[in-house]
C-alpha cells in the first residue's frame, strides 16, 4: 500500500469513537482529499511561495480532522513541508478575557468569538511563517480542557519554512455584517445577555478590522458546508466525547455545549449563507460524511 494511504488509514482509525465511525475511507480519500491536495500542490508550484490555506466550517464539522488528513497526504504523497494550526490556538488567556469582560462586556469571558483571540500574535506568526528569510518559531497551543494556553515548552516548534500552511478554524475567512443586521437577536443568549448590542457590535467590528487583516493573507479558502446549524450541537457533543477520551479530563456537559454554541451561531449561519465566496466547498451530509465537492 502507498505510504500516504497507510498513514491516512492509521490516522482516521485513531480518530474513531464508537458513536462515530468513518465511512468509505478510501473512497473519501480518492474523491476528495487527493484532488484537493493536487490543487494545492499545483497552486503552490505556480505561485512559488509559501501558500496559506484557510479551512473553515461549523463547530464539530471535521475541520481539525480534515486539516490533518490534508497534511498527511501533502507530506507523504507530494513531499511538501506542511504546517497546520488552528485559530483556537491563539485564544487569549483567561486573565485577558476577564479584563475584556470587565471593560467591554461579560460575554467576552467565554472564548470563541472574534475579539477573544490574540490577533497580533496570530498575524505575526503567519507573517513569520511566510517570510523568505525564515527563522525558527513556536506556535502556541491551547488546552480546551483547562481553557488556557499550554506552557511554552508544549508549543509547536517550526524549524523549517513551510511550503503550505493549513490555518483552520470555525470563523476563518468570516466577513462582518452590516450594522443594521445586528439588531435582531439570533438566539436567547443575544436577546437576554446582549440587549444593548454591545457584545455583537464589538465582535462585528473585530471581524471588520483586525480579523480582515489576517484573513486577507489567505491564498485559498476551503469551506465545510454543513446541512444546517442544528448539526453543530449534535457534532459538537461527539467532539466533547473525543476530548474526554484524549485528555481524560472533565469537558462540557450537554447543557453547557448547547449554550456555548449560541456564541457562534450568528457568524456560523452567516458563513453558511455566504459559502459560495470560498474556493473549494465540501458538502457534508447528515451522517457527517463528505458527499460532494465544488470548485469555484
Amino acid at each position: 500500500m502507498l505510504k500516504y494511504k497507510s498513514a491516512y488509514l492509521k490516522f482516521v482509525k485513531k480518530q474513531e469513537v464508537p458513536e462515530h465511525r468513518f465511512q468509505n475511507k478510501i473512497e473519501q480519500l480518492d474523491n476528495f482529499y487527493l484532488p484537493i491536495c493536487y490543487k494545492l500542490f499545483n497552486y503552490h508550484k505556480y505561485k512559488k511561495k509559501t501558500l496559506l490555506v484557510g479551512l473553515s466550517g461549523g463547530q464539530g464539522s471535521g475541520k481539525s480532522t480534515i486539516a490533518k488528513i490534508l497534511k498527511i497526504v501533502l507530506k507523504n504523497h507530494f513531499m511538501l513541508n506542511v504546517v497546520n494550526f488552528s485559530i483556537d490556538d491563539f485564544y487569549k488567556t483567561i486573565d485577558q478575557r476577564k479584563k475584556m469582560a470587565k471593560s467591554i462586556h461579560p460575554l467576552f469571558s467565554i472564548r470563541g468569538v472574534p475579539g477573544t483571540h490574540d490577533t497580533k500574535m496570530l498575524h505575526n506568526t503567519i507573517k513569520n511563517l511566510m517570510r523568505k528569510n525564515f527563522k525558527k518559531i513556536k506556535i502556541p497551543r491551547f488546552d480546551k480542557s483547562s481553557d488556557e494556553r499550554f506552557s511554552k515548552k508544549n508549543w509547536q516548534k517550526i524549524s523549517k519554512r513551510p511550503d503550505i500552511i493549513i490555518f483552520e478554524g470555525w470563523c476563518v475567512g468570516a466577513n462582518h455584517e452590516l450594522i443594521t443586521k445586528l439588531s435582531n437577536p439570533v438566539n436567547i443568549l443575544e436577546k437576554k445577555e446582549d440587549a444593548k448590542l454591545t457584545w455583537r457590535k464589538k465582535v462585528n467590528n473585530e471581524l471588520k478590522t483586525k480579523y480582515k487583516k489576517i484573513f486577507s493573507l489567505i491564498d485559498k479558502k476551503i469551506f465545510l458546508k454543513i446541512p444546517n446549524f442544528k448539526y453543530v450541537l449534535k457534532w459538537r457533543l461527539i467532539q466533547e466525547k473525543k476530548l474526554r477520551k484524549k485528555f481524560k479530563k472533565k469537558t462540557m456537559t450537554s447543557l453547557e455545549v448547547k449554550k456555548f454554541i449560541m456564541f457562534y451561531e450568528r457568524i456560523t449561519k452567516n458563513m453558511i449563507k455566504n459559502y459560495k465566496s470560498n474556493d473549494i466547498i465540501l458538502f457534508i451530509d447528515k451522517k457527517h460524511k463528505i458527499k460532494s465537492m465544488e470548485n469555484r
